[in-house]
């Protein structure tokens, strides 16, 4: 069958034009009719606007009306709006940049020999119609989010029409212009005096024939007319120098449209591309109709010697025709985690910019960023500056997105002069941080570059007529079969890696011999040299020995500043002690900073953003070696024209600073260092403001003189002075940074901070955040000397409590905490390098006003204002007057704000609420419900200090009351109750068993939580005595016959611990796990004393050794890769709903947008307080956003997005009452997830202890005799959801409602209280009382059907009668089918009838398929045994994930001239948390090979990095080359690797195994097993040479050992082998 008709047909429905919804077209309203620019800002910028209450939202394609304003018209745009004042650089705004997010599927076609060919054009459009599923579509299932090609100019097709033209003279520029006729004339008339006035002529105008019968409505609202403007330079303007004439054309064309047109139409013109060599065709598109909508690209006059073709997925709805790719010189695919940063860098020193080429023009060219463009186009604006500027393209994209060199044992073999180039260009520019593949062209060379950490697949292949393809997936032309014989190589990026086709050499160059060019371009050593020097040449590091301070004046300092009792021992004495950030939980349960009565930091009003969805998380633990902490301090120099003098800086391993070092740095000459004092007088309104805007023009004048480290300190030398009060740290560097962004003169200094208010983590993260380049965190050092000299930890030290260390120890410790901490805050958010991380501000501010954000934290997202400058003063005065006290200070005060004291801060879990609830569902008592009980746990809330947003609203109504009785019973609102993701592991089987069983007696629904889950709990109850106890469950009370302990939602978490084919059959609901409340962006974590034999048993593990998660990104990392999991689960159980489960933080409603179209069934909100488990300190106060915050955004741009209606909205964080499940639903929730309070009323008691494993109540403990205190039974729990139940009721018949489906979504009904805070008078919740407009009726949305994945190969596989006969009854059968890439999950379904019918290993019959072609994504998923399946062809990422059974062989056509040992014939993460199963590959794989493998077995020919990472069992065996970081977090299961050229030691991390050759004759057995297992199903070569020189083969080969296989007999001789070897075990970490 035709492949491109094959991906049509399975691109799913949305391609079905006969089936698409119909849906009145939106015409487009004259620009002269759309609203003012205020209006089209609340759009642009998603709901960060704050309408007042009860105003509603536009929804996106509102139709409109002849006359009539469509608020969401006009597009956000894209080129830079000239500012305002002429010389202040525009600072990032992250509202903008949240608003675009996208990820996508990318590629290139080349000739080598610069051939045009119509053929180029063609394959590149077939291509992008098998990417259709890396993309998305609007809700109108047809309005693509972009599509496009990269070609050279189809000079034979223009030439017909104006047969004149002169190639080597003439420009041709992409137009698009605004969809009205006065303005498009306006348009061509700007362009037009631009070049005459520049000296260029404008050749004439050409209609580009389009066809718009195929744009979907969303886009058709927003299509551009589209024309091409042809242009001859000035005389004698050719290649280069021409291009450089029409970019500062187009340049300025961009000003004259600014200043011309009214803001509201000018982003409506854009000039897509203007070249002489390079055109771009893009559009608002699905892919598969670019073609038909660009009638040229059929014509086949048009002619290209390469293509670059892209097909986008943005997570946003809103259409923007500028958006889609390809840009200017790159084809993006990924994520720029540090936008915000890097558009502020590139805005404070684009003034700098200078090379003669410009000919003094340079300021011409600026502004070159825009944060309402997408991340791509930043990074294209200024790749494209630098290829303009003479930059070979190569070049620019190593500098702006730099390997990890470090660490890297390939690079320092084959290119290490490639080191001082990224050394030196480190000097002059940040990198662009992020998962990316980026794919180039400037018309004389195509190419590719891969990301440092390689989170983006990308393969590529070349044939014998020296044709180059590079793409996303392989597969994307159908051809693996019928052009086998001409495919002469097949390879993959790796991590950093790049290709490159140079088309006027003819050359194809891959990373070694393109980092050797480019580094031997320039003398990068010498330059080098004479630019940098290494903090060890100002002096000598060395600790103090001794206080600085005595024990009293510690004490006044520490309380002034803000350190209490708590913080002082659970933190920096920890930290000091154990080297480690102190592990917490029970999540965070205090109120908001800004509601708080109790004094607080400035760093406690923000909150950390992390990654979720739009890409990925990276890994500190495992993948650190592609991090780095190192900083520069001086001046940056001159990107544009690099020499021997561009700049004169000091490296910094790390930004954390000894005081040694410190004052080395604050006297050095070369900086010219100057110190700045942070203090104001206190007690006199307006000081601190005063105070901070002196200290910015100090500063100013102080850079402005050659200052080139600026040191800002709140150290009281002299001593404390109760009168001068400090500025906080964070304040003074925030307004700092931000006044010399503003005076153009950031990047001519750097910032230190010497301060006493760093010492956790968090505050060394918002300090770099917010534009610190190094600090010095004297008071935690101080803290951490008297800690150590102090006589109780010395005789706690006697006593063998504490560890021996010394105080140099014990500052060092302190250090490398803070430092790993930051490291792991940067990793939350995918960012590898501080020095990308600093200046970022990847934070968002929760009760902070208008004030303080515009003067030192500008672009941070703020959305519910609150504390003023004034208040900030008053609250600093407050801490410092602490360290003024009438009687001598013996010690600290504990604000408990981590445990709850007596006289401490409010924790809303407390042990009053916890009786309270316990007297009310009779807990304890034979669950005898007490009403009045509850009345008074309701009771308890009311009288609380406000904790919540939700506390400072109130409900109103505009109807009057009714009685209860015409109100939804009861029953109908507890069927919407569900409990939270809680792993059994974290909590007990007592607790996991009891909670789930209630649940299912209310019709609700439990979380399984991470972890599997034992069958026996799928059966229904019939033993049950009359006492409630069965023998089934002995260690449960209160049963009843009919109980069943099934959790309805079972989780599937980046751990993939028990997630086999038979978990997923028996699920109702699969909930993805992105982020939870505890530690949003970090992997799960369970204690190895919590790991009993029976947890262990069903995450096949081994007891007793610690359960760490990887951070979900793995194959979550971006919009498409989540897509592809959900895909995945509903192809194994198309029966059962796919939830995903996000954290609260700004831009969540974009993100949720993205999953949506993603096809999850359901979304769930979790607040940042959530969380049982154990977790860091940091995370668990710092990490995530309010849930009211979280779901109000979701539910108002799902609205906008008209995609409410797909989708079930769920809540969770903190819902403990009636009252807060009635604000979730007034906000849009359907469903309401309980947690914590779910424990507590089986009869947790708040200790405080879960991480330990000492829950003195058996909740949250694994001890068998703590377990046998555990007093709950499921009716306790019953009795509590009927009492939130009834409270619901009680409240919908006051507000004369009769049902929760009448109110879902009615955010009118809520009102901001008058209620009176300690601390400011500024909070403003408007954000949470908008009214999204109507979102269809909730139970609708809970009834719908799970949704669909479309026509499958499995669906035919499985209508032969012979299939399903053998499935049934246990037979053979052999079957052959073809297949492509977009058959994705292929098999999934097969495997999930066989487990649906025998279980995972029940089948006795065997099930073979060959299948020819390329395997789409995730082929083999979840094969179960008897499944054995032979791929002949090649497959993509994801093969054999979850496997459990089964095996699957892959091998290449069998005419294919290329060595399959050279081959890769996989992509990325293959075997992904695979729980048993072979396969072999006759080829090599990519990244992440056999990741949290547990015990499948498997041999490849090769693999790229972080081979067997997280492996917990099974054998992998590699019969060729790998990358680096093998067996990181390898706890379990034997690794072999072939070892030629004596290299792969290197590549180990032997943090954990360790490496041996064969010395076993039961090893030897395993290893020839599976390699003569290997030659049977896939013929290698590679393995016979090798079996059949074996003595002189086995000698070569490693054995990666790991702590828990020493003692078996495949690895020591002293161990005798079993007779009859049993099931393995797998072991994790």
């Amino acid at each position: 069958m035709d492949t491109q008709l094959r991906a049509q047909q399975r691109a799913s429905s949305r391609l079905d034009s006969s089936s698409r919804q119909a849906v009145p077209s939106v015409p487009r309203v004259p620009a002269t009719q759309r609203v003012a620019k205020a209006q089209a800002k609340n759009v642009k910028r998603g709901v960060a606007a704050q309408p007042v209450a009860g105003r509603s939202v536009a929804p996106l394609a509102a139709v409109a009306q002849s006359g009539a304003s469509l608020e969401v018209v006009t597009p956000d745009v894209m080129e830079a709006v000239a500012t305002v004042v002429a010389n202040e650089p525009k600072v990032a705004d992250m509202e903008e940049i949240l608003a675009e997010r996208d990820a996508c599927g990318v590629g290139f076609i080349a000739n080598l020999k610069n051939v045009q060919s119509h053929t180029v054009v063609k394959q590149a459009l077939t291509a992008l119609g098998c990417m259709e599923h890396r993309g998305a579509c609007s809700a109108d299932d047809d309005s693509g989010d972009g599509a496009g090609l990269m070609t050279q100019i189809p000079w034979k097709l223009l030439k017909k029409e104006m047969p004149a033209l002169n190639e080597t003279t003439t420009g041709v520029g992409m137009v698009f212009m605004p969809n009205d006729d006065a303005l498009e004339a306006q348009c061509k008339q700007i362009l037009e005096q631009v070049c005459a006035k520049e000296g260029v002529k404008v050749v004439g105008w050409r209609k580009v024939p389009v066809n718009h019968d195929i744009v979907g409505r969303f886009a058709k609202v927003t299509e551009p007319r589209i024309w091409q403007v042809l242009i001859e330079g000035k005389s004698g303007q050719v290649g280069d120098e021409l291009e450089r004439e029409l970019f500062l054309v187009r340049k300025l064309v961009e000003k004259a449209k600014n200043a011309a047109l009214p803001a509201e139409f000018a982003p409506d013109f854009y000039i897509c591309t203007l070249s002489s060599r390079t055109i771009v065709y893009k559009g608002m598109l699905r892919s598969a109709v670019v073609g038909t909508f660009f009638r040229d690209l059929e014509n086949p006059d048009f002619e290209s010697a390469f293509a670059i073709y892209h097909r986008r997925f943005s997570t946003n709805t809103t259409p923007k025709w500028p958006l889609a790719q390809p840009m200017r010189v790159l084809g993006h695919n990924g994520e720029i985690n540090t936008l915000q940063g890097n558009l502020n860098w590139v805005a404070s020193r684009e003034h700098e910019l200078s090379n003669p080429i410009w000919k003094g023009r340079e300021a011409e060219l600026t502004p070159l960023c825009n944060a309402a463009q997408s991340d791509s186009a930043n990074l294209d604006n200024v790749a494209e500056l630098l290829v303009r500027t003479g930059t070979d393209p190569q070049d620019a994209l190593m500098l702006l997105v730099p390997e990890a060199y470090r660490n890297h044992p390939d690079l320092m073999k084959e290119y290490p002069e490639v080191v001082d180039f990224y050394e030196f260009y480190e000097g002059l520019q940040e990198g662009w941080d992020g998962p990316a593949l980026l794919v180039f062209s400037d018309g004389k060379r195509v190419g590719a570059r891969l990301d440092r950490n390689g989170l983006r697949p990308a393969r590529f292949w070349q044939t014998k007529d020296d044709m180059i393809y590079v793409a996303s997936e392989v597969g994307v032309l159908g051809d693996a079969i019928t052009n086998a014989e001409n495919i002469v190589a097949k390879g993959r990026l790796g991590p950093g890696q790049m290709v490159c086709a140079d088309l006027e050499k003819g050359i194809f160059s891959e990373t070694s011999a393109i980092s050797k060019l480019v580094a031997g371009r320039k003398p990068y050593k010498e330059w080098l040299a004479a630019s940098l020097r290494r903090l060890t040449d100002l002096g000598e590091s060395t600790f103090l020995n001794e206080p600085m301070y005595d024990a009293a004046t510690m004490l006044r300092l520490q309380s002034a500043i803000g350190m209490d009792a708590e913080n002082a021992q659970m933190v920096v004495e920890s930290q000091a002690q154990t080297g480690v950030e102190p592990t917490y939980c029970m999540g965070d349960d205090i109120p908001l900073a800004v509601l708080s009565d109790k004094p607080h930091m400035l760093y406690d009003y923000f909150k950390q953003r992390f990654a979720q969805v739009t890409n990925p998380p990276i890994d500190p633990l495992r993948e650190g070696l592609v991090m780095s902490l190192e900083m520069r301090l001086g001046a940056r120099g001159n990107l544009l024209n690099p020499g021997a003098d561009s700049y004169k800086q000091v490296l910094l391993d790390s930004p954390i600073l000894l005081e040694s070092e410190m004052q080395a740095i604050s006297t050095d000459k070369v900086l010219g260092s100057k110190t700045f004092k942070l203090f104001f007088e206190a007690g006199k309104p307006g000081a601190m403001e005063a105070a901070l805007k002196k200290l910015c023009s100090d500063v100013e004048a102080a850079v402005k003189a050659g200052c080139q480290c600026v040191v800002l300190s709140d150290r009281p030398d002299g001593g404390m002075d109760a009168g001068k009060a400090p500025i906080p740290a964070l304040l003074a560097t925030g307004a700092v940074h931000h006044h010399l962004i503003r005076t153009s003169l950031r990047s001519d200094t750097s910032i230190v901070v010497d301060t006493a208010t760093c010492y956790s983590t968090h505050h060394a993260a918002m300090l770099i955040g917010f534009g610190a380049h190094a600090i010095c965190p004297y008071l935690g050092y101080e803290t951490s000397r008297q800690w150590r000299l102090s006589a109780r930890t010395q005789s706690l030290i006697k006593a063998g409590k504490v560890p021996d260390i010394s105080v140099k120890v014990a500052q060092k410790n302190f250090k490398k905490s803070l430092e790993k901490g930051v490291l792991k805050i940067l990793s939350k958010m995918g960012i590898s390098l501080l020095s990308c991380y600093h200046g970022a501000q990847i934070f968002e501010a929760y009760g902070l006003g208008k004030d303080v954000m515009d003067m030192c934290f500008k672009g941070t997202v703020s959305r519910i204002g609150g504390m003023s400058l004034a208040d900030l003063q008053r609250e600093s005065e407050s801490l410092w007057a602490k360290g003024f006290p009438e009687k001598a200070m013996t010690k600290l005060e504990d604000y408990g704000f981590i445990q709850s004291k007596p006289k401490g801060e409010f924790h809303s879990n407390n042990q009053t609420m916890a009786k309270l609830l316990h007297k009310a569902i009779g807990l304890g008592n034979g669950s005898a419900a007490d009403k009045d009980a509850y009345k008074a746990y309701q009771q308890h809330f009311a009288d609380s200090p406000v904790a919540v947003l939700r506390d400072c609203l109130e409900f109103k109504s505009d109807r009057g009351p009714i009685s209860i009785d015409q109100v939804e019973p009861a029953a109908a609102i507890m069927e919407r109750f569900c409990t939270g993701g809680m792993s059994l592991g974290a909590i007990s089987r007592e607790t996991h068993e009891t909670i789930a069983i209630a649940m299912n007696r209310i019709g609700g629904k439990s979380n399984s939580g991470e972890g599997g889950e034992d069958p026996i709990r799928w059966l229904h109850l019939s033993d049950v005595d009359g006492e409630g106890k069965s023998a089934t469950a002995s260690y449960l009370r209160g049963l009843r016959n009919g109980d069943t302990a099934t959790s309805k939602i079972k989780q599937v978490a980046s751990g993939r611990f028990g997630v086999t084919p038979e978990y997923i059959m028996n699920a109702e609901q699969m909930e993805i796990k992105i982020a939870q409340g505890a530690k949003p962006g970090e992997g799960g974590q369970l204690p190895g004393q919590k790991v009993s034999p029976y947890i262990a048993q069903l995450r096949r593990s081994k007891p007793g050794v610690p359960l760490i998660s990887p951070p979900p990104h793995h194959d979550i990392y971006s919009i498409e890769d989540l897509a592809q999991l959900i895909y995945d689960l509903h192809q194994v159980n198309p029966r059962a709903k796919v939830s995903v489960k996000l954290v609260a933080e700004a831009g969540i409603g974009v993100v949720a947008s993205g999953v949506a179209k993603a096809n999850a069934d359901i979304i769930q909100v979790s607040g940042h307080d959530g969380g049982t488990g154990a977790s860091p300190i940091s995370s668990i106060k710092h990490a995530g956003g309010p849930m009211e915050m979280g779901l109000a955004e979701t539910h108002q741009t799902l609205v906008r997005n008209e995609l409410r209606e797909r989708v079930v909205l769920r809540v969770d964080g903190g819902v403990r009452n009636g009252r807060d499940v009635l604000m979730g639903a007034l906000m849009g929730a359907d469903e309401f997830g309980f947690g914590t309070v779910a424990m507590i009323a089986t009869g947790c008691i708040m200790a405080r202890v879960c991480h330990t494993n000492n829950c003195p109540v058996g909740v949250a403990s694994q001890r068998e005799e703590l377990r046998a205190r555990f007093p709950g039974a499921p009716e306790d729990l019953v009795n509590y959801f009927h009492f939130v139940a009834e409270e619901v009721r009680a409240e919908l018949a006051n507000m004369g409602y009769r049902s929760l489906d009448e109110v879902i979504g009615r955010a009118d009904l809520l009102k901001q209280r008058s209620v009176k805070l300690a601390k400011t008078e500024g909070l403003d919740l408007s954000f949470l009382t908008t009214f999204a407009g109507a979102s269809g009726k909730s139970s609708t949305r809970r009834a719908q059907e799970v949704h669909d994945n479309g026509p499958q190969l499995d669906d035919r596989i499985l209508a032969e009668p012979e299939v399903m006969a053998a499935i049934k009854d246990h037979k053979t059968v052999s079957k052959a089918f073809e297949i492509v890439n977009v058959d994705r999950s292929s098999l999934g379904r097969v495997a999930g009838v066989i487990a649906k019918h025998h279980g995972d290993s029940g089948f006795q019959g065997k099930v073979k398929l060959t299948l020819t072609g390329s395997g789409g994504q995730s082929f083999g998923c979840f094969c179960v045994k008897g499944l054995e399946v032979k791929l002949v062809g090649e497959a993509n990422d994801y093969v054999g994930k979850g496997m459990n059974g089964g095996e699957i062989a892959i091998v290449p056509p069998a005419n294919s001239p290329f060595k399959p040992e050279e081959a890769s014939l996989v992509g990325n993460t293959c075997l992904y948390g695979a729980t048993g199963g072979r396969l072999f590959v006759n080829g090599r794989a990519g990244e992440r090979f056999a990741v949290r493998n547990s015990l499948a077995e498997a041999v490849v020919e090769g693999a790229g990095d972080h081979c067997c990472e997280y492996m917990t069992g099974g054998c992998v065996i590699v019969l060729g080359s790998v990358g680096r970081n093998v067996a990181a977090g390898m706890t379990g299961g034997l690794g072999y690797f072939l070892d030629e050229d004596g290299s792969f030691t290197d590549k180990v991390n032997t943090e954990i195994v360790s490496v041996q050759r064969v010395i076993t004759k039961a090893g030897e057995a395993q290893l020839r097993g599976l390699l003569e297992a290997h030659v049977a199903h896939t013929g290698s070569a590679k393995a016979k040479s090798l079996l059949a020189n074996w003595e002189a083969s086995l000698g070569k080969f490693w054995q990666l050992v790991p702590p828990a296989e020493k003692n078996t007999a495949e690895v020591n001789p002293s161990v005798a082998q079993p007779a009859a070897a049993g099931a393995k075990v797998a072991v994790s970490a």
